[in-house]
């Protein structure tokens, strides 16, 4: 998923899984096509990865389950080089559905 909508993302992949009344099952040494969980996280603001929803909707057009949630803060820490001088914040997310 590379556009310009999103900063970066995270593509962590199973390696077995199982559906329904089905079996485990995981990769086998020939087989053509993986059968495998596959989770993908982004983070960024809620305005980019809104931008990005039009892609995950085509990803995910057969297939798959997309979920959301709101990471609630983050702390950012300034300072000199040296490390000897730091102060953070935590700016709280905000944002309106």
């Amino acid at each position: 998923m590379q556009s310009e909508t999103a900063r970066g993302a995270t593509a962590l992949r199973g390696i077995w899984g199982f559906y329904g009344d089905h079996k485990p099952h995981g990769d086998k040494l020939f087989q053509l096509v993986r059968r495998v969980p596959v989770t993908t996280i982004i983070v960024d603001t809620p305005q980019a990865i809104a931008r990005s929803f039009d892609i995950v909707d085509e990803l995910t057009n057969w297939h798959g389950l997309v979920t959301s949630e709101m990471v609630p803060a983050a702390v950012s820490l300034t300072g000199s080089r040296d490390g000897t001088q730091k102060t953070g914040e935590t700016p709280l997310a905000r944002y309106d559905y």
